[in-house]
């Protein structure tokens, strides 16, 4: 049938994919300033992506396996019962549950209204951003399964951290009233896709029976092999070039060393510095390479993580500054004492 209503749908926007555009603008660049290294880079980015495949591939599988049954639902039985327990089950889930930050919005949003307490909410939002399986499986590829476990064991402790801080202080001015008004109903990547019924109904865990579970499997695989293999190859083209042109003594120099100064220094540039938790790997490793101390590297991908822009705007989107800022400076704090941990056992 013809629209017969005089009104013209909008065209739709095709719009550019920013880290694909930047995969494509580094050889330009090069070619430019110095086509010497174009074939290196794409060489050296290339043999990485394909010594990380294996991780990548088991990773998109798993996360697109807990989509397609179901799995997520398992999240909301973490924020019931007693408030300690929820803590501890909160930072535990957050630690492994395949999600993004911001495709929880509206589970999350749902809970503090209907008052689940904000301190096993503060734990789930700090624990949540530092690992998932997907992101175990690259951390372990790259920088190693001592590492890996390592920074699972980080993102728990820092949720429970978190969780318990809330709790000691619930009824101070700090944490009073801690929601906005308005909620906000957005997902912040495109590889999120959860809407109001995200976490209801039962978990299939045979989902190949049902067409439209076989459906969100392939879709999620999908979605996650174009979302894993742009950010890592990006991080791989950025890996060759901080190699090649940032000299490797003046890492050892600002991010090397002992002491809590070089893990500090870590905790506070890995805000900026984050591109999303599966890029740092790569990066986290050039700058290993080149003298970074293993506390300031895992300072680095703790509070990177934790303040990353699709983490924070999570949180951002539903409570009030002060609350924000405490689970900024619960992040950093958190970061730091990973880092010495981690350069007293690494």
């Amino acid at each position: 049938m013809a629209d017969i209503s005089g009104v013209q749908p909008p065209p739709k926007r095709w719009k550019i994919d920013k880290a694909v555009a930047v995969i494509v603008l580094i050889p330009i660049v090069l070619a430019i300033f110095d086509p010497g290294q174009i074939e290196p880079t794409i060489r050296f980015a290339t043999g990485a992506f394909l010594n990380t495949l294996p991780f990548i591939l088991f990773a998109i599988l798993a996360v697109a396996y807990m989509k397609a049954t179901g799995a997520e639902n398992l999240l909301s039985g973490a924020f019931q019962g007693r408030e300690v327990r929820m803590i501890v089950l909160a930072a535990l889930v957050g630690g492994l549950s395949p999600f993004c930050s911001c495709q929880v919005i509206p589970f999350i949003a749902a809970l503090l209204a209907m008052g689940a307490p904000l301190s096993a909410v503060m734990a789930f939002w700090l624990s949540s951003p530092l690992m998932d399986p997907a992101m175990f499986s690259i951390t372990a590829g790259t920088l190693g399964i001592g590492f890996a476990t390592a920074k699972l064991g980080f993102a728990v402790a820092i949720g429970l951290l978190g969780g318990f801080t809330v709790r000691a202080f619930a009824s101070s001015a700090l944490f009073a009233n801690p929601l906005k008004k308005a909620q906000v109903k957005s997902c912040c990547s495109s590889s999120c896709g959860a809407d109001e019924d995200t976490f209801s109904g039962g978990v299939a865990w045979k989902f190949w029976g049902e067409a439209h579970r076989r459906a969100t499997f392939r879709e999620a695989a999908l979605e996650n092999l174009f979302f894993l293999g742009k950010w890592l190859a990006l991080a791989y083209m950025i890996e060759a070039l901080m190699l090649r042109y940032i000299p490797a003594e003046l890492i050892a120099q600002v991010l090397g060393g002992t002491g809590v100064g070089p893990i500090l220094l870590g905790a506070i540039v890995g805000a900026p510095a984050y591109l999303n938790g599966y890029a740092a790997v790569p990066l986290v490793d050039a700058l290993l390479e080149q003298g970074m101390s293993n506390g300031a590297a895992m300072a680095f991908v703790i509070a990177g993580g934790i303040s990353s822009i699709p983490a924070a705007v999570a949180v951002w989107a539903l409570v009030k500054p002060r609350v924000f800022a405490a689970y900024l400076g619960i992040a950093v704090v958190g970061a730091v004492l990973a880092g010495i941990g981690w350069n007293a056992i690494a």
